[in-house]
C-alpha cells in the first residue's frame, strides 16, 4: 500500500514491513551477543512498542524476561512536553540488567523520564533499545545501545505508532 488514510489525515508509504524486521534481527542479535549470561529483564514502554518488543523477543535466544511499563507524553501530532508514568514497575530490579524497549525515540523526555525512575533502584546495568530515532527531534542526553533505524523528524504510524490510537496495526511504516 503506498498511502493510509487514519482518521483525518493521509500518510504515505516509509519503511517496509522487510527492513523492520532486518533491523530487528540485526538488534536481537547484538543483544544476544552483549547480554547473554546476564538475565537481563527487558522493560518494553507502552503502548507503542508492544509490537517491536514481541518480534524482538521472538528473536531473542538467551534467557531473560519481559515487563511492561506505560509513559505518556503523546496528544495528537505532537508531544505534550509532559510526561506521565501510567503503569509502574511490578519487578525488583536492584542489581539486574534492564532493557529498555522503545519504538520511537524523538525527544528522550519518556526514556529520561523513566531512567530516572529505574536509576533511583539501583540496577546493575540499564541499556536502550529502541527500533526507531529522530536525531533532529532529541533534547535529552541519554546513549542508545541499539539503534535501529534513524528517520528525520517527520510524523509517522504504523507497527505500533498511532495517531489518536489508530494506525497501530499497519506491518509497515508509514509518514505524514
Amino acid at each position: 500500500m503506498d498511502t493510509l488514510k487514519v482518521l483525518d489525515k493521509t500518510f504515505a508509504s516509509f519503511i517496509p514491513y522487510l527492513r523492520i524486521q532486518e533491523t530487528i534481527a540485526r538488534i536481537a542479535a547484538d543483544l544476544d551477543r552483549d547480554m547473554y549470561g546476564k538475565d537481563p529483564l527487558f522493560l518494553a514502554v507502552l503502548n507503542g512498542s508492544f509490537i517491536f518488543a514481541a518480534d524482538l523477543f521472538k528473536q531473542i535466544k538467551m534467557p531473560c524476561r519481559i515487563s511492561f511499563v506505560k509513559m505518556a507524553s503523546y496528544m495528537g501530532t505532537g508531544s505534550s512536553g509532559k510526561v506521565d508514568q501510567l503503569i509502574g514497575l511490578q519487578e525488583v530490579i536492584t542489581g539486574h540488567h534492564i532493557i529498555i524497549l522503545e519504538d520511537i525515540i524523538d525527544s528522550g523526555l519518556t526514556i529520561n523520564k523513566l531512567l530516572e525512575h529505574l536509576n533511583s533502584m539501583q540496577p546493575a546495568s540499564i541499556r536502550i533499545a529502541t527500533l526507531l530515532f529522530k536525531p533532529d527531534a532529541f533534547k535529552a542526553n541519554f546513549k542508545i545501545d541499539y539503534l535501529g533505524i534513524e528517520i528525520p523528524n517527520n510524523f509517522v504510524v504504523g507497527y505500533g505508532l498511532d495517531y489518536n490510537g489508530y494506525g497501530r496495526n499497519s506491518k509497515d511504516i508509514y509518514t505524514l
